[in-house]
């Protein structure tokens, strides 16, 4: 009998790397951090609010990771210059800090426009640009993971600003594959779909709003924090090794209609 060589499984652990996470102080933030922390990642949480960081970094530590927090507002680019120069490179960036101000077209001011681009856009291209220098600086061929949403790849009613944001988020994402592949660093997006968190869960309380939702979410139930851990880990790992310049949907079938 041929004796056959079966391929393994890649590794899907973080042991010795280092991940940055934005907006880690709650919802997909916070879930993010501890799963990659939870396969072996040191992760550097960072937010507006220290007291909401501490307390996750806190909770990742006393369930055995590793853990920091920092205070750092992504939208001020001199803070995220400063940030970064005081520290090593990440193997692994989470672009997760975002907003949204649902709002009908005629009703946007400059100022919801400049709230919801600046920070789901503009400051995600920043971090990732200060990123990469540290990284291709330190010879770190890592993984670059932006928050996107299903809104980036469809439209929605009252969602102008957001589905602009999150587009451009998707052609930003790609771009940078095709700029970092020679440097060994992969670009991705998770897109999820309407996810259950302390920011999201009043909204879900308006019975037509709900239901509405549900009717286009295939799988018929809401996301949890938890739905999304499993790609941010697939997708910082070697297991995605030759995966750039896509986007991981995780919307129960909403786009698939």
């Amino acid at each position: 009998m041929t004796e056959i060589s079966l391929p393994k499984l890649p590794n899907m652990r973080l042991d010795g790397r280092r991940a940055l996470v934005t907006g880690a102080g709650r919802g997909i933030g916070m879930a993010m951090a501890a799963g990659l922390a939870e396969v072996g990642a040191h992760v550097t949480l960072v937010a507006r609010s220290q007291g909401e960081l501490s307390a996750v970094a806190a909770a990742i530590v006393a369930a055995g990771g590793q853990a920091e927090a920092v205070c750092l507002d992504v939208t001020d680019l001199q803070q995220v210059e400063v940030f970064f120069e005081q520290r090593q490179g990440f193997d692994v960036l989470i672009n997760n800090a975002g907003t949204n101000r649902p709002k009908g077209m005629m009703d946007v001011t400059e100022d919801d426009y400049d709230a919801v681009l600046n920070l789901n856009l503009k400051s995600a291209f920043f971090v990732a640009q200060a990123c990469v220098k540290k990284m291709v600086a330190s010879n770190i061929k890592g993984s670059l993971i932006h928050i996107g949403s299903q809104m980036g790849h469809v439209g929605g009613p009252n969602r102008s600003l957001y589905c602009a944001s999150k587009w451009a988020l998707e052609g930003m994402n790609k771009s940078l594959a095709l700029d970092l592949a020679s440097y060994g660093i992969r670009s991705n997006t998770i897109a999820p779909s309407f996810i259950e968190t302390p920011l999201t869960k009043p909204f879900f309380e308006d019975p037509l709003f709900l239901r509405s939702v549900l009717s286009k979410i295939k799988l018929g139930r809401l996301g949890q924090v938890q739905d999304l851990m499993g790609a941010a880990v697939y997708l910082a790992s070697d297991a995605s090794s030759l995966v750039t310049g896509t986007s991981i949907v995780v919307d129960g079938g909403w786009t698939a209609d």
